[in-house]
């Protein structure tokens, strides 16, 4: 009886169980073929590097915004002033009319 107390122990010790939470999919790929409503989409990370995720919105693109912070003085007025709408300038014609209403009288 202690033999088979004793070798019951051993293989609930060695069985291995694996433990499926919401980590392990963000470590490992997803274990599907088709997996539905899923994009790939391009995500363009602050310092300009680059990664392809699954979206489920069709996009092409999403760029992260970049922390104005930690820019130097120059490039946060750079960045600044980029942000700001161009005005364009209208150029108004003022004609010179000479002409006069009673010299046809």
């Amino acid at each position: 009886m202690n033999i088979n107390l004793l070798l019951r122990t051993k293989q609930s010790v060695l069985s291995l169980h694996r433990n499926l939470n919401c980590w392990t999919a963000a470590i490992t790929k997803k274990h599907r073929k088709i997996y539905y409503n899923s994009f790939p989409t391009y995500l363009v990370l602050p310092d300009g590097s680059s990664i392809t995720i699954d979206y489920d919105i069709p996009r092409r693109i999403i760029v992260l915004p970049i922390n104005i912070n930690t820019l130097s003085e120059e490039e946060r007025e750079i960045r600044i002033q980029s942000r700001k709408p161009v005005i364009k300038a209208k150029i108004v014609e003022e004609y010179q009319d000479d002409y006069d209403e009673t010299e046809f009288y």
